[in-house]
């Protein structure tokens, strides 16, 4: 979701990408790159495939793994299709036209490569807040769990997040055609752009993952009290269930605020832009841009440093093992 701002097209055009030079008002890949963009376009396709190759371990290991069948390894399956479909479409379009040069002329593939970012920004969000309403039933309510929070229940949450996302990501496409009809940029594209998308696609559901992950802070801390007080034999296993669930809402509480951690800032950017006077330098909001994108390579490495199942799974896959026979049913430690 690229601000609307302008620019002095006279700027120096290593001061806003190093990789761009300036062909007839428009800005173009350079033809003898410098050290800087060699470099930058390396580390950058580096980023590409270790988000593609982790993000492809969890779908491989959800898929194959049947202790991993799940509702919410589903939920995280998606968010790994999510994070997946970043690294293959978002990471190329966005090394070819580059934020900095979009924000100087935005062609059509500028306002493809915007809709992918942000429909692809928005399927991430919805599905952690699906994650964290199937947290709160396993945490909040155990014992109605497993019949609220069925295989028919995820395929719907899945299904409304990429489907509100795709709306999204429409449309940003249609806001920005309808940009080229008017002189100055229309004021209800502004208001899609810059106040309704981000409102949307990322501060309403981040104030219900909070206000969801809170309550259930809230009830966690009154089982942990009511397990150190439980001495009983009969409820040992019940305890242990219970001590499962809470490390899973530690873990996933964690991929939500890394999530917050790398894609505030640029959403504070996109909104709060347009009323200022002063203007953000543009490497600013280039590097804010490549912080949000590269969120979806951590995800893999949190998931394999706090869930053993998932270390086990992507030792198998990296090893090789899973393709000298059938372990679709081991036990992972």
């Amino acid at each position: 979701m690229e601000p609307g701002v302008t620019f002095n097209r006279t700027n120096v055009v290593t001061t806003i990408h190093p990789c761009y030079e300036i062909d007839n008002f428009n800005f173009i890949l350079t033809k003898t790159p410098s050290i800087i963009c060699v470099l930058l376009y390396i580390f950058l396709m580096l980023l590409s495939v270790v988000t593609i190759c982790g993000n492809l371990l969890v779908i491989i290991s959800v898929f194959y793994f049947q202790q991993l069948h799940t509702p919410t390894n589903y939920l995280i399956l998606s968010l790994a299709v999510a994070d997946l479909l970043v690294g293959i479409i978002v990471f190329p379009f966005s090394m070819a036209f580059s934020l900095s040069s979009c924000l100087y002329h935005e062609g059509l593939f500028c306002k493809v490569r915007g809709s992918f970012d942000v429909s692809l920004s928005t399927a991430s969000i919805l599905n952690l807040c699906c994650i964290s309403i199937d947290r709160y039933h396993a945490v909040c309510q155990p014992l109605t769990y497993r019949t609220k929070i069925n295989h028919r229940v995820i395929v719907v949450m899945i299904l409304l997040s990429w489907g509100v996302s795709a709306l999204i990501g429409i449309s940003i496409i249609i806001a920005g055609l309808n940009n080229e009809k008017c002189k100055e940029r229309c004021l209800i594209d502004v208001l899609i752009e810059n106040t309704i998308g981000p409102i949307l696609s990322f501060y309403l559901p981040v104030i219900i993952m909070l206000c969801i992950y809170l309550k259930i802070l809230m009830v966690a801390q009154r089982q942990a009290r009511s397990i150190q007080n439980t001495i009983c034999q009969s409820t040992k296993s019940g305890a242990t269930a219970s001590k499962m669930e809470r490390k899973a809402t530690k873990t996933l509480a964690i991929v939500l605020g890394v999530f917050l951690l790398f894609w505030t800032p640029f959403f504070l950017c996109v909104t709060f832009l347009p009323f200022s006077n002063d203007s953000v330098p543009v490497p600013v909001i280039e590097t804010l841009n490549w912080l949000t994108l590269s969120n979806s390579m951590l995800n893999p490495f949190i998931y394999a440093f706090f869930y053993s199942w998932f270390r086990s799974a992507f030792r198998m896959i990296i090893s090789g093992k899973i393709f000298q026979g059938d372990y679709t049913t081991s036990k992972l430690s």
